[in-house]
């Protein structure tokens, strides 16, 4: 340990070493030990994290413990490398000291060296079964020496000092012909010594004779092509240990063997054996295996040396047993009925998923998503139903998702859309799913491009193999007219919804509750082109439906009454919204409960309606609790957090309150630009409403350059004609004009207004403002004597002309 200690302290990485492909030597044991001991003395301030490298990919693991730490790299590195050396930066500005990073059982050090910190506070230590090249520096565990693995065996054995002759030094000669023969390895000692420790009646030469008759059969084991590396000696106790199982603790053990490389709950394992009874189950968890010494128990649910106070008792398999068990798992004739058992005890683990991922429900599963990865990555193609085998990939992503961990939400989407092409065919209807689900992800993730294709492939499949007329086809267009509705594509969206309606009408019927989401799609549609007269029947009849056949408290119900207070939000209808927007919250509070993410929403909802109304301390109320919820059940740094207190920032700026909106509007922005990316559009709506903030305080030069990026990330996202770029024109031209630079303001109000009239026309709320907009900066023109060049130019006489026949 000493030794150790002083290597990590020269450097900044050490490995702990077995000679070429020795296992069972104790090099996880004395990391684990030494883990725990600087732990205990807080040598590592900074924190110590753990990680599994063998079977499991160390980015993940680091981008999940990062996030654990509200730390998340922006969407804009897609390189893996800086994503993980950003993580590392902000653990190291969160902390102080050193930190420690433990990487077990790590096969190929070249391809994990890119992914390691490069701050020298960071001291990383590995175990691996091959000597480390340099400038590692490296630990090389050789065999224990004679007397020590007499100590050792005199110690698992049950020979306590103080005892008078123990049984080991009764039989000195036998006992040391007994640790020659395990090649002085602890792993094997080990086991041996407890097998001694309950066979008492046992000599140490009888021991030997029935390790040596093992040899044969270990001689097979070890060369199957399974991965066991273990010397003869201790594949020789495995057999030993194994051949004193009763029936089901072999099951057991094979069973185990099927799980990823990270702690087990017993939970879980009970759920993939649903035939045996309590008796059964209560020997192997309490008993055999772990008295074997093939399993043991953990209290740290994590296996982070780092975390302390969690006392739930989980199983660890040491890597080479679990791969002992493997291959004993070959040889079974229910091998694959095993895989599938766990395969699909961790699918009702999935289905418990659900697509909005809180706090809690990441908590609540975080020990089953390495063994859910598994069931993706190997055994998804035992599951009969298709839709079960996508559900792994998809809950994964999901998770990943609600992490805003958006790489590897899309690895797995990927995954999942592969699995599909592959098991399934290019032209499946699952492959269609597979599509639409990648293409939903990207939609959220603000690449409109990317997500286009893949929901025009996926509608294409749904039209060709279930007909022009089947509701998925209608699901695929009803997506895709979203997709162009958010890219301000209008004219595309409308044949989309309009026939999308169509078809739900006819195959589902007029009432059903589908029916009722594509009339509240096309609402929304209309809604945003400024179709008031339009939207408001198809939102009335939507809600009508819902009540109808879902009931009065169904959450579609409390979105229908959102969505239509929304549009009378939008009319300047505060009276009628108010108490639909009243109604939907009480729905959600008894449905979600009072701390639900669906909840906050509502709050925030009604809050914005009062902020409009002037009933500033009601909406501040909500505003505030609306936040909390949002940070206590999605986190700190999460989207709908970063929206929340943009929300309240505006609040406090409509109320003059600009020293307190300030930091909220800061905050908000530096989470989306690491959380969605640097040229997400809501990156781009906080860096406008951020420069809005500086214009209304007279910061003009911190402004400008704010609402130049905004207008830049809109141009690219959403493209040079849709609304949103107008309106980011018409800011940019107001700051412009309060600097007094007209002729810069000038053709920036005529691009927004040209825009605007021919996308939403002359009577949407957006045109009007901006002919306000427009007609004052014109008269300030005037009086001031600088519009000379400017309201006689014939481009603007021809706008000033529209202008002002919406007056």
């Amino acid at each position: 340990m000493q030794q150790l200690h002083a290597l990590l302290q020269d450097g900044s990485r050490v490995a702990i070493a077995a000679a070429s492909g020795m296992g069972g030597i104790g090099k996880t044991e004395l990391a684990w030990q030494y883990a725990n001991f600087h732990r205990e003395h807080n040598t590592y301030p900074a924190g110590i994290w753990w990680l599994f490298v063998r079977d499991n990919d160390l980015a993940p693991q680091v981008l999940q413990k990062a996030l654990r730490m509200g730390i998340q790299p922006p969407d804009t590195l897609d390189n893996l490398e800086e994503r993980l050396q950003f993580c590392y930066q902000e653990w190291a500005k969160k902390t102080s000291g050193n930190a420690l990073l433990v990487l077990d059982d790590v096969s190929d050090y070249r391809a994990v060296q890119p992914l390691l910190p490069r701050n020298p506070r960071f001291k990383v230590l590995l175990t691996a079964r091959q000597i480390v090249p340099p400038p590692v520096g490296c630990l090389p565990l050789k065999v224990l020496k004679p007397e020590a693995a007499l100590n050792l065996l005199r110690l698992t054995a049950g020979d306590l000092p103080g005892n008078g002759l123990g049984r080991i030094d009764a039989q000195l000669e036998d006992a040391q012909a007994l640790c020659q023969w395990l090649d002085y390895l602890p792993l094997g000692i080990e086991l041996v010594g407890r097998y001694l420790r309950r066979k008492r009646a046992l000599s140490l030469a009888e021991m030997l004779e029935r390790l040596q008759s093992q040899r044969l059969e270990a001689r097979a084991l070890q060369e199957a092509e399974a991965g066991m590396t273990a010397r003869r000696g201790v594949v020789a106790a495995f057999e030993l240990s194994w051949a004193e199982l009763k029936p089901p603790a072999r099951t057991l053990g094979c069973l185990l063997s099927v799980f990823a490389q990270a702690p087990i709950p017993w939970e879980l394992v009970a759920e993939c054996l649903p035939d045996w009874d309590e008796e059964e189950l209560e020997d192997c968890r309490d008993y055999e295996l772990l008295e074997q010494s093939l399993l043991s128990l953990v209290e740290d649910e994590s296996s982070d040396p780092a975390q302390s106070g969690l006392v739930q008792p989980r199983y660890q398999l040491h890597a080479l047993i679990r791969e002992f068990f493997a291959v004993k798992l070959q040889e079974r004739a229910d091998a694959e009925d095993l895989r599938r058992s766990f395969a699909l005890a961790l699918t009702v683990v999935a289905k418990t998923i659900p697509q909005t991922v809180t706090l809690e429900v990441q908590q609540r599963v975080k020990e089953a998503l390495p063994h859910l990865e598994v069931v993706a990555e190997q055994w998804s193609h035992l599951l009969e139903d298709s839709t079960d085998a996508m559900g792994s990939f998809t809950v994964l992503a999901w998770v990943a998702e609600g992490q805003s961990l958006w790489a590897e939400a899309e690895k797995w989407f990927k995954a999942c859309l592969q699995m599909t092409e592959k098991c399934c065919g290019a032209d499946h209807p699952n492959t269609a799913m597979s599509l639409n689900n990648l293409a939903l992800l990207y939609y959220a993730m603000g690449r409109y491009p990317k997500a286009e294709p893949l929901y025009v492939r996926s509608l294409a499949i749904r039209e060709q193999k279930l007909g022009a007329e089947h509701p998925y086809t209608a699901m695929s267009l009803n997506n895709l007219a979203a997709l162009y509705c958010a890219m301000g594509r209008y004219p595309e969206a409308e044949p989309l919804y309009v026939r999308s309606l169509s078809i739900y009408e006819q195959q589902l019927g007029a009432e059903h509750p589908d029916t009722a989401l594509s009339l509240n799609n096309l609402a929304e549609l209309y809604k945003a082109m400024g179709r008031y007269a339009e939207a408001e029947p198809l939102y009335v009849r939507s809600l009508a439906i819902r009540e109808q056949k879902l009931g009065a408290e169904h959450p579609y119900t409390a979105s229908s009454l959102n969505n239509l207070a929304e549009l009378y939000y939008g009319m300047r209808r505060y009276q009628e919204a108010e108490p639909l927007y009243v109604r939907s919250l009480s729905i959600n509070e008894l449905l979600f409960g009072a701390d639900h993410p669906h909840t906050a929403t509502s709050l925030n909802n009604l809050a914005e309606l009062y902020r409009a109304m002037g009933s500033y301390p009601e909406a501040e109320r909500l505003y505030v609790r609306s936040l909390s919820i949002y940070e206590q059940q999605l986190g700190a740094d999460h989207p709908n957090t970063a929206k929340s207190l943009n929300n309240l920032a505006g609040l406090y700026e409509s109320m003059g309150r600009y020293p307190e909106a300030e930091p909220l509007y800061v905050r908000s922005l530096s989470i989306n630009e690491q959380q969605l990316g640097a040229d997400h559009p809501h990156t781009a709506t906080s860096l406008n409403n951020l420069a809005n903030l500086y214009h209304a305080m007279g910061r003009y030069p911190e402004a400008e350059p704010l609402l130049v990026r905004s207008l830049t990330i809109n141009e690219q996202q959403f493209g040079a004609d849709h609304p949103t770029t107008a309106m980011s024109l018409n800011n940019l031209a107001w700051l412009y004009y309060a600097m007094g630079r007209y002729p810069e303001a000038e053709p920036f109000f005529l691009g927004a207004l040209e825009i605007l009239f021919n996308q939403l026309g002359k009577n949407h709320p957006n045109t009007q403002r901006v002919c306000r907009n427009f007609i004052n900066f014109l008269q300030q023109a005037i009086s001031t004597g600088q519009d000379s060049k400017l309201s006689q130019h014939p481009t603007t006489q021809a706008m000033l002309k529209r202008v002002r026949e919406t007056e």
